[in-house]
């Protein structure tokens, strides 16, 4: 958790052209005092900024020092518009977002240089090859060199400094901040070719010898215009593809409802754009509208499809007193509701916000590649002047041109195969992708990290109550010593009618309410037994609650303060009472059917059993037996006693369990696994279970509706369903999966192309690579790792 000094910022950023910018922006922002981390996504071309309160100028000035741009997204005064606007603001309206639209433009302006800058290269492509253009079309231009030449230069130097300008302004930057990056390779690559040819146009035009010895000088200007047409079309279809690496936001941002039909004094109804909504509105929602902020209904009831958050088809019935979702759907029934979260506060910001610092962050194996990357364009320039320096000297049998030329073609194309933009586009591409994938089967992951270590996991270890059992427990049977049940369970509820454990609400109901009924499907046997109750609830005074085991209090009967206990075996053997021999049979075989017991007992003796039964959840079995086929191993832990446990865990097919364990001791329990050598997912309510979830290695909360809490665990369940657990881990490991393929094949393109590139295979296959071909290569490698990491958005989670 952060402290209360600290706060995390996302910025866009714009004139990022690879990693090495990232890492350069990184590396400044870091330097800046009170800045405790920042993370740069190349994908997104976002930071995200952790800092103390350090002013949002300071951090913009000291990023454009370096010749980059921030724009905010909390808060911006964008020139032109002067005043400050929210992005909470232009997310709803999809309008006016700065980042968003400076990313079009860019996305615009590198489809026109890039169909711009093919036809140039084509036109120089015929005119660098005249003879062949005469084979081809029986015609013969018949133009002298220095005139062709003339030609060429004109057509290459728009595609050169125009088409490729962005590459030149990085090489400027990286000048400025001592880094060489993936644009000074191209900029070498391409700069080395064209001024090349520009001295041999130049000599041709004056006059002078174009023949040196054996040597025929000859331009190269098509070697400049095409490869930088095609670094400009990798660019183009990388900007297009990471586009969509991010559409899940786009896709929950579009989900918002526009306008809030509100209801003012008097019972008139106006509305309202929904950022004017405030917090205490009363809002009338009709069938087939968006519900438009969260809130809790105060009149009617309806069918509510919430599958935008949890990922689950069915709608879902809501009444008086429910909680409703922003941006989800009302499909029968018409309601009010009281607002209760408007603006960035709502379930669906949250979400949004979430999941895009998931996709910003960097996931521990990217780190591996960044730290690479850093080291790589010195390298490969080094190889480049190497390559060129060799093939001076030891080329005498190199092809017409010369060892010159054929220095020049080799170092040209180790500058150009080896841009490490695949490398870059490796890791934070499938991180997106994953994140967006998630979040859209309501499953959201804190950060790359937590995506990461799901999918090393092999040890899951499930708490019972509310994981997989619904958490709505219901009173089943009734054992009293003296035969008085109504006794035992008006004790039992004047004891529990202070808690809001759910069993105690399952008492307290049992006891007492027998006006409502809820959606549990034990409850018409309840109420007909509840009916016939005569209850009167006691005074209670030095309540007393014992974790994970019961509570205790002085309850007025008969005008005198008389010492109770209610709980399980443990805390009344612990405060002298046995369990008389007549209820032992009884008692094993309630605990048999996996039902809770609860043991109501005085100062001296056992009056009555009280067992109350949690009903499992529908998929619960479904998933243990997808996360066992996994190959994972999977612990039940729970509260209850070991006959209790076992019953529960045969009805799931699991068959390691860990009963009688207290909340206070599953954090130990899962230190005890990961002393194992284990990698242990924990899976509990996020709220209760805080301790086991901070120590496991992952840590998953499962609950439902906008009381879950997202910040207590890496990986949040909105749905409650436990196939969330197999599709969150499911997902992760095929993410990860994904990002160890895009590294591999990224770095075995550099390994292998490298090399024949400085033409390692020259002196025994005769085979070079043209910087055509290896501008082709590069661009073709981005867009591969891109698309490889897509196919995570066709994955089937249910499978």
């Amino acid at each position: 958790m952060l402290k209360e000094s600290s706060k995390k910022e996302q910025f866009g950023i714009i004139g990022m052209h690879c990693v090495s910018c990232a890492l350069t922006i990184e590396q400044t922002l870091k330097k800046i005092p009170g800045v405790k981390n920042a993370t740069v996504n190349f994908t997104s071309e976002k930071v995200l900024i952790e800092h103390e309160n350090v002013p949002a100028d300071e951090l913009i000035k000291a990023v454009e020092k370096t010749g980059y741009k921030l724009i905010e997204e909390n808060g911006k005064n964008h020139e032109g518009h002067g005043e400050r606007i929210s992005i909470s603001d232009e997310l709803r309206h999809g309008e006016h977002d700065h980042h968003k639209l400076l990313k079009e433009t860019e996305i615009n302006s590198l489809k026109k240089k890039f169909l711009i800058g093919a036809v140039l290269s084509i036109l120089v492509l015929i005119f660098s090859f005249p003879d062949y253009l005469a084979a081809i079309s029986g015609m013969n231009t018949g133009l002298p060199d220095s005139f062709r030449f003339l030609i060429l230069f004109i057509l290459t130097t728009p595609v050169e400094f125009w088409v490729g300008v962005q590459f030149w302004k990085g090489v400027l930057i990286g000048l400025k901040n001592f880094r060489a990056n993936m644009d000074t390779l191209v900029v070498l690559g391409t700069g080395a070719a064209y001024f090349y040819s520009l001295f041999v146009t130049l000599t041709a035009l004056s006059g002078g010898n174009l023949s040196v010895g054996s040597l025929k000088l000859d331009t190269y200007f098509d070697v400049a215009a095409i490869v930088t047409t095609l670094v400009i079309l990798g660019k183009y279809l990388e900007a297009k593809a990471k586009g969509s690496a991010s559409e899940a936001i786009k896709k929950l941002l579009k989900l918002q409802a526009k306008t809030a039909h509100v209801i003012h004094e008097g019972g008139h109804e106006m509305d309202m754009p929904i950022e004017e909504a405030k917090i205490g509105d009363i809002i009338l929602v009709r069938p087939g509208e968006k519900i438009p902020v969260d809130g809790i209904i105060i009149e009617g009831n309806s069918a509510i499809d919430e599958s935008m958050v949890t990922g689950e088809s069915m709608p879902i019935d809501k009444k008086t007193g429910d909680e409703v979702i922003g941006a989800t759907i009302n499909k029968t029934g018409a309601f009010k509701f009281k607002a209760t979260k408007v603006g960035k506060e709502t379930f669906l910001a949250q979400i949004v916000k979430m999941v895009e610092e998931a996709q910003g962050s960097k996931a521990p194996i990217q780190k591996y590649a960044d730290k690479i990357t850093g080291y790589f364009v010195p390298i490969v320039l080094g190889i480049a002047i190497i390559s060129f320096v060799v093939w001076i000297i030891f080329a005498p049998s190199a092809p017409p041109g010369g060892g010159l030329t054929f220095a020049l073609i080799n170092a040209v194309a180790v500058l150009v195969v080896a841009c490490p933009c695949a490398l870059g586009l490796a890791t934070p591409t499938a991180i997106m992708v994953g994140t967006g994938k998630a979040a859209e089967h309501g499953i959201i992951i804190r950060d790359a990290e937590a995506l990461e270590l799901a999918g090393k996991i092999d040890t899951v270890v499930l708490d019972k109550t509310g994981t997989l059992t619904k958490g709505e427990p219901a009173v089943t049977d009734i054992l009293s010593i003296d035969k008085d049940k109504n006794k035992i369970i008006t004790l039992a509820a004047s004891l529990e009618k202070l808690s809001e454990h759910p069993i105690a609400r399952a008492v307290v109901s049992y006891a007492a309410s027998l006006s409502s009924r809820s959606s549990h499907p034990l409850d018409t046997a309840i109420y007909k037994q509840a009916q016939e109750l005569k209850t009167q609830f006691y005074e209670v005074k030095n309540f007393i609650a014992h974790p994970g085991k019961g509570i205790e209090a002085e309850l007025l009967i008969d005008a005198n303060y008389q010492k109770m206990y209610l709980g399980n075996v443990s805390l009344i053997e612990e405060n002298g009472v046995s369990l008389p021999k007549e209820l032992e049979n009884q008692i094993n075989n309630l605990e048999s059917e996996g039902k809770t017991l609860l043991f109501l007992a005085n100062s001296q003796n056992l009056l009555g059993v009280i067992a109350v039964a949690d009903t499992l959840k529908e998929r619960a079995a479904e998933a243990i037996q997808l996360l066992q086929n996994l190959g994972l191993e999977v612990w039940l832990i729970t509260g209850d006693n070991e006959r209790t446990a076992e019953a529960i865990a045969k009805k799931l097919g699991i068959v390691n369990i860990m009963a009688r364990v207290l909340p206070q001791q599953k954090s130990e329990k899962v230190k005890e696994l990961q002393l194992q050598a284990r990698k242990v997912a924990m899976i509990g309510d996020g709220i209760n279970d805080a301790p086991a979830l901070t120590q496991a290695d992952v840590g998953i909360a499962i609950g439902t509706g906008t009381d879950i809490a997202i910040e207590s665990a890496d990986i949040t369940l909105v749905s409650g369903d436990p196939m969330g657990i197999y599709e969150a881990i499911k997902l992760s490991r095929r993410t990860l999966m994904t990002i160890k393929q895009n590294l591999f094949w990224a770095y075995i393109y550099n390994i292998i192309l490298i090399p024949v590139a400085a033409g390692i295979l020259w002196p025994f296959f005769g085979i070079l690579l043209n910087p055509i071909l290896a501008g082709g290569a590069m661009a073709f490698s981005s867009v591969s790792v891109v698309l490889n990491s897509l196919r995570l958005k066709r994955l089937d989670l249910h499978k």
